[in-house]
C-alpha cells in the first residue's frame, strides 16, 4: 500500500504527482527544484544558492515522511552544466555523512522544469 507524503514546507506539485510516495518502509521522492516553498519563486543566484534550495525542500520532505538523509540510500542529480558539478557536488556533501553517503548518479541534461539548472530526487528506507 502507498502513502502520499505532502509538506507544505516544500513546493506544492506543479503538476499530476506527489511530492513523494511511502510504500513499505521505503520513501521515493519527486525530483525537487529550486522552488522557494512559501514565494514559488525560483531561487537561481547562483548554483550553490539554487542547489541549497533543493536540498531544503528534499529536506522538508523527507521530515514529512519522518526521515533524514541519513535514511538516504539513492539520489539522482539532474543538471544543466556539468562544468557546476564541483560547486553542486560541495553543497549536497554538506548533506551526507562521506562514510554513508547514499549512491548517486548525476546526469547532464538539456533541459529542466522551469528552465533551472539543478534537479534532485532521492528514495529513502527507514
Amino acid at each position: 500500500m502507498k502513502k502520499i507524503i505532502f509538506t507544505e514546507k516544500a513546493p506544492a506539485p506543479i503538476g499530476p504527482y506527489s511530492q513523494a510516495v511511502l510504500t513499505g518502509n521505503t520513501l521515493y521522492t519527486s525530483g525537487q527544484i529550486a522552488l522557494h516553498p512559501q514565494t514559488g519563486e525560483l531561487i537561481t543566484e547562483s548554483i550553490e544558492i539554487e542547489t541549497e534550495q533543493v536540498m531544503q525542500n528534499l529536506k522538508a520532505v523527507l521530515e514529512a515522511a519522518d526521515m533524514t538523509f541519513d535514511n538516504v540510500i539513492k539520489t539522482t542529480i539532474f543538471i544543466m552544466n556539468m562544468g557546476d558539478f564541483a560547486k553542486i557536488n560541495t553543497v549536497y556533501g554538506k548533506y551526507f555523512n562521506d562514510n554513508t553517503a547514499p549512491a548517486r548518479e548525476t546526469v547532464q541534461v538539456a533541459t529542466l522544469p522551469k528552465n533551472v539548472n539543478i534537479e534532485i530526487s532521492m528514495i529513502a528506507v527507514k
